[in-house]
């Protein structure tokens, strides 16, 4: 029954999910970097969330990179990585 249900679209498997959703989070030069990764194409993607607290407004800018890695753990680091060289770059410029 599970390969019908990943066939017709309904098998994600719980682990793939918790996966996706545990990620990592620094902190860079004032700035939270969370990783996001997800799952595409049987590999994971680069995805991330750079955020700050300014003037008392949390913002926040999300990226998508097309790197895709076989382990999560890689594009955990890969995400990390890109979201600490958006801050160096750019700074609070990322927002506007």
């Amino acid at each position: 029954m599970s390969f019908l249900k990943r066939l017709f679209g309904g098998g994600a498997s719980d682990a793939g999910k918790a996966e996706d959703a545990a990620g990592k989070e620094i902190e860079h030069n004032g700035f939270l970097i969370r990783a996001t990764p997800f799952k595409e194409g049987g590999q994971f993607q680069t995805c991330g969330v750079v955020s700050k607290e300014i003037d008392g407004v949390l913002k926040e800018h999300r990226f998508i990179r097309a790197d895709r890695f076989a382990a999560f753990d890689d594009a955990v680091d890969v995400s990390l990585k890109k979201g600490r060289q958006l801050v160096d770059e750019q700074g609070e410029r990322i927002f506007s």
